[in-house]
């Protein structure tokens, strides 16, 4: 099997799906836009050959890099990033190379564009926030007087809560407007609720081979645009009722042979026409893994490998994954803009036997995890919640 992965020294961890793919017999042919002598040496050490690009932005640059590939190792049967910013770029290229694994560029916008994320929940019988296409203020204002405010703006197509708006009144929606959109934009409704995941990898049949939940501490959006504190974890057990949505929500969607991100909202309390306190709502989509090192948080949690679980996956098309013991991992991720009760030093040493992890994010991932993150494991949700509300206790 050739497998082209497009970037895989960015993210960092990305490597060691290389790795997993080279390990179970792959032939593993990267595409990055760096230096090759600035490639980690794990990553040098599990790709057969690499192709240095300007940007990865240069399609004529990955048609020539995939040319290159084709002629001196045959046809390429895997073209993939499981980066949300590359995933037309990989459509595009299975298109052009005639690859028949993975998404298609015809369905691409399927999983990219949040107004037709909604198509797919509704197959799904998962309810969604109402919604509607932002063109005007004046259609905005009278959307927010039907719905209530606050109301959402947001990209239609975009990456976590970036360029995202709570708008509480018409001077909100009015400033708002008056900038220029760059990019297609909708009005959603406000939901009071808590955020959390279902997350997992999928064959080729949209068989479940692994998932798992995470829930965050916090409001991502307000993580983004008002610098707060923001944390996740995953659950020891998956919920019935999460498992039911997550399960009809991977058929729905063409999930074949990926790793998955969906994201909902539980309500926490009576919607008058979404339902009852605790119902599940339909949020996003995304047909990468979750982003940054919530990966490594997996491994953490389960005491196993999941980049080679994927792997595994994309080769063999099922694995069986050992029986194997799960805890909660958690990340709380600080804001340096924040004065914390606690220091980093603080948490370390309380947290000694726990903490896998702290360190600096880049201002890539730091935009919405925070500016210092500590990750650490639990065998309980109480020790869990305690960590939290250690970690992220501001200073009086």
């Amino acid at each position: 099997m050739n497998f082209v992965f497009i970037s895989p020294n960015f993210p960092e961890n990305y490597w060691m799906f290389c790795r997993g793919l080279k390990k179970h017999g792959a032939t593993v042919l990267a595409i990055v836009d760096c230096p090759y002598d600035s490639l980690s040496k794990q990553l040098k050490e599990n790709i057969d050959e690499c192709y240095v690009v300007s940007s990865l932005n240069d399609y004529d640059a990955l048609i020539r890099a995939m040319g290159y590939f084709t002629f001196h190792y045959g046809k390429i049967d895997w073209v993939e990033s499981n980066n949300e910013y590359w995933l037309a770029q990989d459509a595009r290229l299975r298109q052009d190379f005639h690859i028949t694994t993975g998404i298609t560029i015809d369905h691409i916008a399927d999983y990219q564009s949040k107004s037709r994320m909604k198509y797919y929940y509704e197959q799904a019988n998962v309810p969604t926030a109402r919604w509607q296409m932002a063109d005007t203020a004046d259609n905005a204002i009278a959307f927010a007087k039907t719905y209530g405010y606050p109301i959402i703006c947001k990209p239609d197509v975009g990456v976590g809560a970036n360029s995202t708006y709570k708008l509480n009144d018409e001077e909100e929606i009015r400033q708002c407007f008056a900038k220029t959109f760059t990019q297609p934009m909708l009005l959603e409704e406000y939901i009071t609720g808590e955020c959390f995941t279902f997350d997992g990898i999928t064959n080729s049949k949209k068989e479940i081979q692994f998932a798992t939940s995470h829930h965050y501490v916090g409001s991502i959006m307000d993580s983004v645009n008002e610098r707060d504190s923001i944390g996740c974890y995953s659950l020891i057990d998956i919920p019935e009722d999460i498992m039911d949505v997550g399960s009809r929500c991977v058929q729905s969607f063409d999930t074949r042979s990926r790793f998955f991100h969906f994201e909902f909202f539980r309500l926490s309390e009576d919607h008058p026409q979404l339902g009852k306190k605790g119902t599940i709502l339909g949020l996003e989509v995304n047909m990468r893994p979750p982003g940054g090192f919530l990966p490594d948080m997996i491994d953490y949690a389960n005491d196993f490998d999941i980049y080679d679980i994927w792997a595994q996956v994309m080769i063999n098309d099922h694995v069986a994954i050992p029986s194997h013991t799960r805890k909660s991992c958690a990340f709380a991720g600080r804001r340096d803009n924040i004065e914390y009760t606690h220091t980093e030093y603080d948490i370390s040493t309380k947290y000694r036997s726990n903490i896998k992890m702290i360190q600096r994010l880049p201002e890539v991932l730091a935009h919405a995890m925070g500016n210092t993150i500590s990750v650490a494991v639990f065998d309980t949700l109480e020790e869990v919640k305690e960590f939290f509300n250690y970690t992220l206790e501001k200073r009086k």
